[in-house]
């Protein structure tokens, strides 16, 4: 008998969205793992679109119930994809994060990333891809509604006078 490993796989798409930026922000995710789909939002009241694509990708991962899936990882965002993809979070942590923006969330976003087998893979923003956009209207949905959080994070930011953006 042979030991054969099975590698679920699970599909994720994700996208953030501000009005401003700064301004009320949300992130939208779709995850797919064979015939079941889960869709989360979040609104904020002050935030960034770069911290809502990084906020899309961390609570995406954070809800997945199991370690060591086949992720893959459907993005517009740039910033966030290539972080990875070109592995510029490796050199932001040996050099301890300085001067690195969203450090509170790429910091989670990592040790989670570190618990998968993750892909990136990088789609056109408001081309007509279903999951992309429905991501996109789960996101602004979220910015626009008015049960809006708290980007403990940024706001903290704002307080200590350092920039994230």
């Amino acid at each position: 008998m042979h030991n054969i490993a099975i590698v679920l796989k699970v599909t994720i798409y994700t996208d953030g969205s501000a009005r401003g930026n700064p301004g009320n922000g949300g992130y939208g995710a779709v995850l797919i793992y064979g015939k079941f789909i889960k869709e989360l939002s979040e609104g904020y009241r002050l935030t960034t679109n770069n911290r809502m694509e990084l906020m899309a990708a961390l609570k995406a991962l954070a809800a997945l119930t199991k370690e060591n899936l086949e992720v893959h990882i459907y993005t517009d965002s740039k910033y966030l994809m290539d972080a990875f993809e070109k592995n510029w979070i490796y050199g932001w942590q040996k050099k301890g994060f300085k001067n690195i923006k969203n450090t509170d969330l790429w910091k989670p976003l990592i040790a989670l990333y570190n618990k998968h087998l993750i892909k990136f893979h990088w789609v056109k923003g408001h081309a007509g891809n279903p999951l992309n956009e429905r991501c996109d209207v789960l996101a602004t949905e979220a910015a626009d509604s008015g049960n809006l959080l708290v980007d403990q994070g940024y706001e903290e930011s704002l307080k200590s006078g350092d920039s994230l953006f």
